[in-house]
């Protein structure tokens, strides 16, 4: 963004200002957007809420049990049933169920990379 000169210019310093903002508290460090370069890098400049509501509309169907811990495991494990099953101690039927039926609460498909990092990105926002 460096560069821009007039209201563009303004309007990119503006954005940058607010997501510097919003990225930081005590602990942490203010960042430059050019420090940006990984997703929770990313969405630590969204606000709590929103991230929230992310979460929430994205996983709100799983609750807090077993089938989000399997989809953390699975989507850690790159997606490995059997490394997820023994990480979880189940056999790999379960986890292909439990699968499924993450898939079908959220309407995801967890063949698809998209899929993937909306579910992975819901559980960093959450």
């Amino acid at each position: 963004m460096r560069g821009l000169r007039g209201p563009e210019g303004l309007r990119a310093s503006i954005h940058q200002a607010r997501f510097a903002l919003t990225a930081t508290d005590e602990a942490t460090a203010v960042l430059a957007v050019e420090q940006l370069d990984t997703l929770p890098t990313l969405l630590s400049g969204v606000p709590e809420e929103v991230r929230a509501v992310y979460a929430s509309r994205t996983l709100g169907a799983l609750g807090d049990g077993m089938l989000r811990e399997t989809l953390e495991v699975f989507l850690a494990n790159n997606c490995s049933w059997t490394l997820t099953a023994e990480a979880l101690h189940l056999h790999v039927n379960t986890v292909h169920y439990r699968i499924e039926r993450v898939e079908s609460l959220t309407g995801r498909d967890l063949s698809r990379l998209d899929h993937k990092l909306d579910l992975y990105a819901a559980l960093r926002c959450g």
